[in-house]
């Protein structure tokens, strides 16, 4: 028999374990939130705020699908732009952690409004500020909106090389799956006809994700970057992975929620 040597561990692998932790914690505490694609987009959020590739003091990030902002808040809580014990006030009354994103928040520089405008925001920023990048992280399910196609149109035309789009493709929305809903086809496929460079990665190997993250910010100076990140909704809680009724939750039963606390603490 042959034995392959062991999966090297990413650096930040405990780092991903810890935010999902966190994650839970303040949507239970707050008896609501989107907890499906704040898992699944943990790991790209580390990967752009924990590697160094990125000073977001000078780039600029912004959060498409505000719905996914407890990932966003646990990231920013851990670099230091507001003390982790304000992480439990998420979604209460008078809170600047906000069950949609928000200008109140330290370190973040778009209030998310309807799906699909992100990237739209994220496009000027990057057409007025050429001397940084901007990125943007939308969603599979934000698609389906017309503005998202008209964004994705101008960055080719204004020849926005600073602009990075990441896609968190978890294959879910509010409704059930997106093949259901509106099949997307082949998505990298349509971006690479609108003129983008396109890379497909695991959304939870950090290593991959590292390598398209730094790749898109040197290898292009003309074509936006398009990194279509495939994650599993809920990834790290065996009983939210990939069912859409964990799109968003109320607060969980002790069982559930001992269940779920279980599984992240191995995962």
């Amino acid at each position: 028999m042959i034995l392959l040597p062991a999966k090297k561990s990413h650096p930040l692998a405990p780092l991903s374990r810890q935010l999902r932790l966190d994650i839970l914690e303040m949507i239970n505490t707050a008896g609501e939130g989107h907890i499906g694609g704040s898992f699944s987009s943990i790991d790209i959020l580390i990967s752009l705020y924990n590697s160094g590739i990125f000073n977001f003091d000078k780039d600029h990030f912004i959060l498409s699908a505000g719905h996914l902002c407890p990932a966003l808040y646990a990231v920013l809580a851990y670099i230091g732009k507001f003390p982790r014990e304000e992480l439990l006030t998420y979604s209460q009354f008078a809170s600047r952690l906000q069950g949609h994103s928000n200008l109140d928040t330290p370190g973040v520089e778009y209030a998310s409004g309807a799906l699909g405008q992100g990237l739209s925001f994220a496009a000027g920023l990057a057409l007025g500020d050429k001397s940084r990048h901007t990125i943007c992280l939308s969603t599979d399910g934000e698609h389906n909106e017309g503005q998202i196609w008209e964004a994705i149109t101008f960055a080719n035309k204004y020849h926005l090389g600073n602009l990075i789009n990441i896609i968190d493709y978890n294959g879910c929305q509010i409704g059930g799956s997106t093949e259901q809903i509106m099949p997307l086809g082949d998505l990298a496929s349509k971006y690479l006809h609108f003129g983008w460079t396109v890379t497909t990665v695991d959304g939870h190997n950090l290593y991959e994700l590292e390598k398209a993250i730094r790749k898109a910010k040197t290898s292009s100076v003309i074509y936006p970057v398009c990194i279509i990140a495939k994650t599993i909704l809920g990834k790290g809680v065996s009983f939210m992975e990939n069912n859409p009724d964990y799109h968003d939750i109320k607060k969980l039963p002790e069982d559930k929620f001992l269940k779920a606390k279980n599984e992240l603490q191995k995962y």
